[in-house]
C-alpha cells in the first residue's frame, strides 16, 4: 500500500476513529494480527460474470391433430438452460399484455399486393392486439419509416396501415428488423415478482431467399439482440409471384421471361406452388442457431424462416390457400392461446450460446408437439 498523507491521513483516521494528532506510519500499514492480507485478483476483468435478468419463452403445445393444448400447469412444464433446470418464476397462458411491432415492406415488388395489406388492420387490432395490447407500425423497402408509434389506439393503428405507400425497390429486411427490436426493448419487461408485456415483431414481407444487400445489419446481430430482449418474431411470408400474377399487365413483355423471386426450372411456369417447392428443406433449427453464432457471416436462404425459428415464433407463406387474412389471424389466435415461462438463470452464467429446452410431463406428452425459444447468446464482458 502506498504511503498516505496530509489531509487523506486525517480523513482516513476520523474515519476509522483514530487521532488525527497520533503517530502516523512511516511506512506501508502492517496487517493486523491473524487477519489474512486480502489482495486483488489477478484477472479482476477476467472473473466478472454477466448474467440475464429474466428469460421469457413463449411455449405452443399442439395435439397429434395440430390443435393447441390449453389445459396444462406450470408444473407440467420442465425447463432447462445449459442443461440445468430452472425454476419457472412466471407463467401465463395467453393472457400477458402485448407490445406489438407491426413491420410491412413497401417495395415496389408488392406493390400489386398492397391494397389487400392495408385492408388488414383490424386483424392487427382486434385478432393480435387483443384488448390490452399495444402496437406500433414501420414500413420498409430501401427506407425506414415510423409510421405510428406505441399506442392503444386501435383505430390509429388502421389508419397507418390503410396508409400504406409503395417505395423503392430495395429492401432492407435486416435493418428493419433491428429498428423493431430496439423499440420493443424499450417497452416494460417483467420482473419475476411481476409480470410485463410479451414483446412481439410481426413481420409482413416478401418470402425470398434474398440475401436483402440493401442492409447494414446482419441477420445473426439482430437475433442476438431479439433473444436477448425477449422478442419473439412471427412472419408472414409475401408471395411475389402472386404480386406478378395480380400486377396489371406491362408492356413491353418479353416472352417466356420467368417471373417470381426464384427462377422456375427449365421448360415449366412459375406459380406460387412451384416457388413454395423450391424453398429447400434445411434444418432451420440448426441455421437459427448457427446465425445467432456467427453473426459477423452472412445468412443466405429463408431469412423469414430462421428469425421465427430462432425466437419461437412462427412462419406462414402465403402460397397455396392461406391469403394474407388467414396467415394474421392464425398467429393472432396462437398468441392468445399460448403458454408463457419466465425464469432467473440459474447455474449456468457462461458467456457463449444457452440452449433451452422446454418439456412437457404428463402422460400423453410423447403426443404433443412443443415449441419455444431455442435459446440466446450471452456475450462476454469484453466482447
Amino acid at each position: 500500500m502506498a504511503r498516505i498523507a496530509g489531509t487523506w491521513v486525517g480523513l482516513l483516521l476520523a474515519v476509522t476513529g483514530v487521532s488525527a494528532w497520533g503517530q502516523a506510519s512511516s511506512g506501508p500499514l502492517p496487517p493486523k494480527p491473524g487477519v489474512e492480507v486480502q489482495l486483488p485478483p489477478k484477472n479482476a476483468q477476467a472473473q466478472v460474470k454477466v448474467q440475464v435478468a429474466l428469460v421469457n419463452t413463449p411455449v405452443t403445445v399442439r395435439n397429434s391433430r395440430g390443435e393447441m393444448v390449453n389445459d396444462l400447469e406450470a408444473g407440467n412444464f420442465k425447463v432447462t438452460d445449459n442443461g440445468v433446470a430452472q425454476q419457472i418464476s412466471h407463467f401465463d397462458l395467453g393472457g400477458d399484455p402485448l407490445s406489438l411491432v407491426i413491420l410491412i415492406e413497401t417495395s415496389s415488388r408488392i406493390e400489386p399486393i398492397l391494397p389487400q395489406i392495408r385492408k388488414t388492420g383490424i386483424l392487427f387490432t382486434q385478432t393480435v392486439m387483443g384488448s390490452t395490447g399495444e402496437a406500433a407500425v414501420v414500413g420498409f423497402n430501401d427506407g425506414i419509416d415510423k409510421l405510428q408509434d406505441f399506442t392503444t389506439n386501435g383505430d390509429l393503428i388502421e389508419s397507418a396501415i390503410a396508409r400504406l405507400g409503395a417505395g423503392t425497390s430495395g429492401s432492407k429486411l435486416y435493418d428493419a428488423m433491428a429498428v423493431g427490436v430496439e423499440m420493443l426493448s424499450d417497452r416494460p419487461l417483467g420482473t419475476p415478482e411481476k409480470p410485463g408485456r410479451r414483446r412481439v415483431l410481426l413481420i409482413v414481407a416478401e418470402a425470398t431467399d434474398g440475401e436483402h444487400r440493401d442492409s447494414v445489419a446482419k441477420l445473426g446481430e439482430v437475433l442476438r439482440q431479439a433473444q436477448l430482449a425477449n422478442v419473439t418474431i412471427y412472419s408472414v411470408g409475401l408471395s411475389v409471384t402472386r404480386a406478378e400474377l395480380q400486377a396489371k399487365p406491362k408492356a413491353p413483355v418479353r416472352p417466356n421471361l420467368p417471373v417470381g423471386s426464384m427462377p422456375a426450372p427449365p421448360g415449366t411456369v412459375n406459380t406460387p406452388t412451384s416457388e413454395e417447392n423450391r424453398e429447400g428443406n434445411i434444418d432451420l433449427m440448426a441455421a437459427a442457431v448457427w446465425a445467432v453464432q456467427h453473426i459477423h457471416d452472412q445468412v443466405k436462404g429463408q431469412p423469414l424462416e430462421i428469425a421465427a425459428t430462432a425466437t419461437g415464433g412462427v412462419h406462414l407463406a402465403t402460397f397455396r390457400d392461406r391469403s394474407i387474412e388467414k396467415a394474421i389471424d392464425e398467429i393472432g389466435g396462437e398468441l392468445h392461446s399460448q403458454y408463457t415461462l419466465s425464469y432467473t438463470p440459474t447455474g449456468s452464467n457462461a458467456s457463449g450460446y444457452h440452449e433451452i429446452k422446454v418439456n412437457v410431463v404428463r402422460n400423453d406428452a410423447k403426443n404433443l408437439k412443443v415449441r419455444a425459444r431455442p435459446g440466446y447468446f450471452l456475450a462476454s464482458p469484453e466482447s
